[in-house]
């Protein structure tokens, strides 16, 4: 199965510029929640290989990212799609919801 990559700050920044569709998975390694959906995440990325760029945040490591995005806890799914916030998931929920939330921006 793959495994979602971290990414800092920068590359937040490049992946917005970049079209299509990007989920951000906000998380910390201490975070039991987190590690709840971090399977689901490496599913996500590999059933939507070629339609969705699937990569993890460490907000512990990115404190002014959260600060600037708002992002009060954790676990927090952002969607973007074209640079532009469609979707945002906090907590731990079914598989389900992120695939509907994906396969509607598709």
């Amino acid at each position: 199965m793959k495994t979602v990559e971290y990414i800092a700050e920068p590359e937040f920044d490049s992946l917005l510029k970049a079209n299509g569709l990007v989920v951000f998975d906000f998380t910390a390694t201490w975070c039991g929640p987190c590690k709840m959906i971090a399977p689901l995440m490496d599913k996500l990325a590999e059933e939507y290989e070629d339609r969705a760029k699937v990569v993890k945040v460490d907000l512990d490591q990115n404190q002014s990212l959260a600060k600037r995005l708002g992002i009060r806890s954790i676990p927090t799914v952002m969607i973007y799609k074209n640079g532009t916030l469609m979707e945002t998931i906090v907590g731990v929920t079914p598989y389900e919801t992120f695939t509907t939330a994906l396969t509607k921006l598709l």
